[in-house]
């Protein structure tokens, strides 16, 4: 399976931020906290290189909490600050405005040198697509300043938020990148939704996945849905088919809806908080 998603409008994304990293502080960066390095955009580090950086593990929630401890603890050993949040809930919601003011602190005490006071903090907010960004300034702003939606292209054009007289958040559309050099990474994008699947084959996709969580999280899937783990992943899905009833005209089982009940069972979380990268084999 070839991952590739880059319409259009990502490339005036693309530019858009290009042009306001100049009035920013600060960016503030949303990773899924299931694959918090294939959820990395690396333009970003590109396009932010000599600005204050903060990481937020969005969806923590969805994803082993001790992967993210281990993910949080990575991301500050490379310089960046770094919390997990689960925005939707609010969770760990509180503590990003005292983590923003410390992130640019050197700003700030450069700004009272210059006799400078009481300028508010401007941090562009940004990540790739359906990782949260509208939840989770919502969140932060405690209203709903931003439209959102579960599933990736919502946010199409820039949008100023002052959150208090310390901070403002520019919002940004979602943006990938034009070529994924590591299809695994493009696999894990697919797995959390971060690529419409409209063009993604859903049967190879949850085939996939199932193979992921026989070797990573033995159990799950035998728990779920009464099914053996062993074998080829077409199998499992016709016995998840069987299992949930997806049957199609004569009785012939649906694996393609087998396939989107698996696949929207991960993303819910119903399969339990599982994360798809860990440091070590992220670096490899």
């Amino acid at each position: 399976m070839h991952f590739q998603w880059y319409p259009g409008h990502m490339t005036k994304a693309r530019r858009m931020m290009q042009e306001n990293i100049k009035l920013i502080d600060l960016i503030i960066e949303l990773v899924d906290a299931r694959a918090p390095l294939s959820s990395r955009n690396p333009d970003i580090d590109e396009l932010g290189r000599g600005k204050a950086r903060l990481i937020v593990l969005n969806k923590a929630d969805l994803a082993d909490e001790r992967s993210n401890d281990v993910w949080v603890e990575y991301f500050r050993a490379k310089g960046c600050s770094a919390v997990k949040v689960n925005s939707k809930k609010g969770g760990g919601i509180k503590s990003i405005q005292s983590v923003i003011q410390e992130a640019c602190r050197e700003k700030t005490e450069r700004d009272r040198r210059r006799g400078i006071m009481n300028r508010p903090v401007r941090a562009m907010v940004a990540g790739i697509p359906n990782v949260g960004k509208s939840t989770f300034i919502n969140a932060l702003a405690g209203k709903a300043c931003t439209k959102t939606g579960n599933r990736p292209g919502v946010t199409k054009g820039k949008q100023w938020i002052r959150l208090n007289k310390n901070v403002e958040l520019l919002d940004t559309p979602g943006i990938l990148w034009p070529k994924f050099e590591d299809q695994q990474a493009g696999l894990k994008l697919a797995f959390i939704g971060s690529i419409k699947d409209e063009i993604l084959q859903t049967e190879e996709l949850a085939a996939e996945l199932v193979k992921f969580l026989e070797e990573s999280y033995p159990g799950v899937l035998a728990g779920k849905y009464g099914i053996q783990e062993s074998g080829d992943g077409y199998q499992r899905l016709e016995e998840i088919a069987v299992n949930r009833h997806c049957l199609v005209r004569g009785n012939e089982l649906d694996t393609e809806k087998a396939a989107a009940i698996l696949l929207d069972d991960f993303r819910g979380g119903r399969l339990g908080r599982i994360t798809l990268e860990t440091p070590d084999a992220g670096e490899v």
